[in-house]
């Protein structure tokens, strides 16, 4: 019996979401994509799946899906144009299929899915959360960072005070915000897990060192 990878379920719970210092559109994929619909399991889910939307309806009469995605396309939600194939969640029923197509409309994305060929099939899809692979997400610039690969990083000044882990990302409109949980003495001296929120701007944030999991911020631990 193959045993349960409960570092794998956590990594594939991950919510998507980018930092993004130099918004750019991104061009969709031209190139020849496999539309075959599989099933899939745990142990053939990949390692790197990162939720990055929801199917939230049906679109047109010929089986194209609506997506509400966890990020604005330009923000890393253009993943979802690009990717060659989608990895499809549904209560305890895990597929992966190709996607054509795939286009903005409005604040959605819209796409047709291999092996959804009518509105009926469009609507049963409803509910089913898309995964897309890290090592498929577009390629970014240089100073900027997907969510995902923030999270779990721990968080420096200046002076090599810890801050904290990196526990969340916040979106306020305007940039993102480091959500950085650290342990603090509460009622009665005993330990609990507190939070500072650093907004993700270059005043603030001094360096990003993935392969040391570190970021480097000017920000002080009694701000």
């Amino acid at each position: 019996m193959a045993t349960h990878d409960s570092s794998k379920t956590e990594r594939a719970q991950i919510s998507f979401g980018a930092f993004s210092r130099k918004p750019v559109e991104r061009a969709a994929s031209t190139g020849t994509v496999d539309l075959t619909l599989r099933a899939e399991s745990a142990e053939s889910w990949p390692d790197d799946a990162v939720e990055v939307g929801v199917i939230v309806d049906s679109y047109g009469l010929k089986g194209w899906v609506k997506v509400a995605a966890h990020a604005d396309a330009g923000r890393g939600g253009d993943a979802l144009l690009t990717a060659p194939r989608w990895w499809l969640l549904k209560d305890h029923e895990r597929r992966s299929t190709g996607a054509q197509g795939a286009k903005v409309h409005g604040d959605s994305v819209v796409v047709a899915l291999g092996g959804v060929t009518d509105r009926d099939a469009a609507l049963l899809m409803r509910g089913t959360r898309v995964y897309i692979c890290r090592s498929d997400f577009p390629a970014l610039e240089a100073d900027e960072f997907y969510w995902v690969d923030l999270l779990g990083l721990d968080v420096v000044n200046e002076v090599g005070v810890a801050l904290g882990t990196v526990a969340g990302m916040i979106d306020n409109g305007a940039h993102s915000v480091l959500r950085v949980a650290y342990q603090a003495s509460g009622v009665e001296g005993k330990n609990t897990t507190a939070e500072r929120l650093i907004p993700f701007v270059g005043v603030y944030v001094k360096a990003v060192d993935q392969a040391a999991k570190q970021i480097t911020v000017d920000w002080e631990a009694d701000y």
